[in-house]
């Protein structure tokens, strides 16, 4: 017997319920009639066309009235289900998307042009978003469960997946999805979206091909790794490219690329493949670029010295929130190495092997600009002396929110302009005419 204060259920909630069993009971059915051994011989697309013909039979055969469109969506979210990531397909399909947040199986956020908004998404119960979860990181070979409730994967278009589940998760497993795209942004764009101007281009393309070395910094969701994957397309498509990444997401053109991904311990705690075995191993590759995803740690020590010992031309990526606290973060990583090493050697290698530090933020608004483009130019005693070539100055916020500013130089010469110069790069002497250069 209903209780007078129960809640009455609206006919659209009856509805969903309904759909949502009919939508259960024809995947139960369908796995029961799935022929593994059948399915194993077939490929992707022929797979899903024989599938949906079952499911089609299957629906048929139940006695719910449904009308054509939620015939065709029940078909769709079966095979989402049996293929693919469930609910998530429908939001991975919306390139409008750029990141997808999952706080439990019922709060689902996505973020649109720089904005966060709730969705009507949602999964089951924590164990059906659990089962998605295993699904994406076993295909990348990782795990997840009680004894490692954290992990980091990739989805197969190479966007990164951070999962955390219960019990450290206390209201259901949460997932963080940052998506790279089928097709990523790619110079055109960024020059579209005023991250940076013609100017600064041609600066980052020469000291690429001069075969400088370039650390970009960022906070989170600055753009840091689409920038990455921005530059390295400068690189000469002869030249060996070794790329070490904790979770593989750079998507170089070049036809020599050697990628290397680390791997976690297994469940005893053993087998561990950390970002710094794999620089010390790609230094016995024959490699003449190494680009590491991001630093975070004691690797820090080999990049640096790579770059010092004929691997010119190296890129990585550090969390920073300007090109001075880049040169500190990077100090502090060092140290994390476990050597005893004084500050004043730690900074002239930092000094000596780092050519160039390009500064990407993430503005109020969400609009993402090259903020700084930072000569490190040496040490002077004990500090290391940098000097801002371009850089973006905020004006203020529009009625929309929204960031905007302007873009100027600052009429510094850089001093490596004999080396762009020797390499065959020549950039005409009004691009460091202290200016401003674009209104963003």
């Amino acid at each position: 017997m209903k209780t007078l204060n129960q809640p009455l259920r609206t006919p659209e909630q009856s509805k969903s319920e309904e759909f949502e069993q009919t939508k259960r009971r024809i995947h139960s059915k369908l796995v029961d009639k799935l022929d593994l051994s059948r399915i194993g011989d077939m490929k992707g697309d022929v797979l899903r066309r024989e599938i949906r013909l079952v499911v089609e039979h299957l629906c048929d055969a139940e006695n719910t009235l449904l009308n054509r469109g939620e015939r065709d969506r029940l078909i769709e979210e079966v095979l989402d289900e049996t293929f693919g990531l469930g609910p998530l397909e429908f939001l991975l399909k919306d390139s409008s998307i750029s990141d997808i947040l999952i706080n439990g199986p019922k709060n689902i956020y996505v973020e649109r042009r720089g904005r966060l908004e709730k969705t009507e998404v949602e999964f089951r119960d924590n164990t059906h978003l659990m089962q998605i979860i295993d699904r994406i990181v076993s295909r990348v070979g990782r795990r997840v469960d009680e004894t490692c409730p954290m992990v980091d994967a990739r989805l197969e278009d190479g966007s990164r997946v951070n999962a955390i589940i219960p019990p450290l998760a206390l209201d259901g497993a949460a997932v963080s999805i940052r998506r790279f795209g089928s097709n990523p942004l790619k110079l055109e764009d960024l020059l579209n979206y005023k991250a940076f101007t013609p100017e600064m281009v041609m600066l980052l393309e020469g000291c690429i091909k001069a075969r400088l070395n370039m650390i970009i910094c960022g906070g989170t969701g600055s753009g840091k790794t689409t920038l990455l994957n921005t530059l390295s397309s400068f690189i000469q498509n002869d030249q060996r490219i070794v790329t070490i990444e904790d979770a593989a997401e750079l998507q170089l053109q070049q036809d020599h690329v050697v990628r290397l991904e680390t791997r976690p311990a297994n469940i005893e705690g053993r087998g561990a493949i950390s970002a710094t075995d794999l620089v010390k191993n790609a230094l016995r590759m024959r490699p003449e670029r190494i680009i590491i995803g991001e630093c975070r740690g004691g690797e820090t020590l080999d990049m640096l010295q790579a770059m010092n010992t004929g691997h010119d031309g190296s890129l990585t990526t550090i969390h920073a929130n300007n090109p001075r606290d880049g040169m500190a973060r990077l100090e502090t990583m060092v140290m994390m190495a476990g050597y005893d090493l004084p500050i004043k050697a730690i900074r002239q290698q930092i000094s000596s092997a780092v050519n160039l530090i390009v500064q990407a933020s993430r503005l109020q608004g969400g609009p993402r600009r090259v903020t700084h483009i930072t000569e490190v130019v040496g040490m002077e005693q004990e500090t290391v002396v940098m000097q801002d070539i371009y850089r973006f100055v905020q004006g203020g916020i529009d009625e929309n929110s929204r960031a905007f500013g302007h873009f100027e130089c600052t009429g510094v010469r850089p001093t490596f302009m004999q080396r762009l110069e020797s390499a065959g790069v020549r950039l005409p002497a009004s691009a460091f005419r202290q200016r401003v250069i674009m209104q963003a």
